[in-house]
């Protein structure tokens, strides 16, 4: 699914912009949680000494993915968390656009079925220009795709 990005929408001028299904509701200068890993089995064969043979096995995904720093309306964010709050969860897919220097998004990671699981507000301080919420983290189920916009799967 292609997830159309306005070039016009203030949130471009941040490193991150963030869609929730097609819709781009938030830019952030932080992202944290992009990571797999595969884990590694070490087997000792008898006589051989000089080596271990490593095999392969699962891959696993961080377990959140952590977005701060953001500004972008925060009745989106929140009331997809309030939801949870009141039992009702909607798994959502989140795509992640990390945006190049002429502020178009040069790649993006889209993470599968995401659910928001803590939400953070700003420190309110009136000689601060706090912006909406401080962050967001979410769970998913994995990452869909890793891809520059517009490139074919």
């Amino acid at each position: 699914m292609a997830v159309a990005v306005n070039v016009n929408n203030l949130y471009v001028a941040f490193v991150f912009t963030v869609a929730i299904g097609p819709r781009v509701i938030a830019g952030f200068n932080e992202v944290s949680g992009l990571a797999v890993e595969t884990e590694i089995e070490t087997l000792r064969e008898g006589g051989v000494n000089d080596y271990e043979h490593q095999l392969i096995g699962p891959s696993k995904y961080s377990t959140r993915l952590t977005l701060k720093r953001g500004l972008g309306d925060p009745r989106d964010l929140w009331k997809w968390y309030a939801d949870v709050l009141h039992g009702q969860i909607r798994r959502q897919d989140v795509t992640i656009f990390l945006n190049g220097i002429d502020r178009q998004p040069d790649l993006q990671w889209t993470f599968a079925e995401a659910c928001p699981v803590k939400w953070t507000g700003p420190e309110l301080r009136a000689s601060n220009s706090a912006v909406a919420f401080e962050a967001i983290e979410l769970v998913h189920r994995g990452v869909r795709s890793f891809l520059r916009p517009g490139a074919p799967l």
